[in-house]
């Protein structure tokens, strides 16, 4: 089980670490790449097939900004669910992601703006195929509603 992380430049490494931390949390091995479907595309298109051709369960996370051509150029050319985890950027107030809303058919990517919510996408699709996975997700789910439980706990009189 892998999540290639592809990155559109070595400049979005900090976000694509932050995903590959959270992936970790599950205990799902990530690798980060750089290739860009604008710069590079023979080069992405290499980096791609290598991964298709591992017999492995996957879920690719792309991070690119502005124009978001790396998401759309990935999921045209895999049958595995892309998430599409583009950087915050200033320019714009950020709405530099909507090249990544709207897609020519048949171009599918899904659009996960928070780096953690990208990995916990990423294993709750992964999981499908991976029960002790699944009790992972379950397990981060379920303390995520206990701090939500104990933060409401601590305000209110005893």
């Amino acid at each position: 089980m892998i999540v290639p992380i592809l990155m559109g430049s070595a400049a979005d490494l900090d976000h694509a670490q932050k995903i590959a931390r959270a992936l970790e949390t599950f205990g799902i091995a990530s690798e980060i790449r750089v290739a860009s479907a604008h710069k590079t595309l023979e080069h992405l298109i290499e980096v791609i097939a290598d991964y298709e051709a591992r017999n492995e369960p996957r879920v690719y996370i792309t991070v690119a900004g502005r124009s978001n051509a790396l998401s759309g150029a990935v999921d045209a050319r895999v049958s595995a669910p892309v998430i599409a985890c583009p950087p915050y950027a200033d320019a714009f107030a950020g709405a530099d992601v909507f090249s990544s809303l709207r897609l020519p058919s048949g171009v599918a990517p899904a659009l996960v703006l928070e780096p953690a919510n990208a990995a916990l996408l990423a294993a709750k699709i992964l999981a499908l195929v991976d029960p002790a996975l699944a009790a992972r997700v379950a397990e981060v789910q379920l303390e995520g509603r206990q701090k939500v439980i104990d933060a409401d706990r601590k305000l209110r009189p005893s």
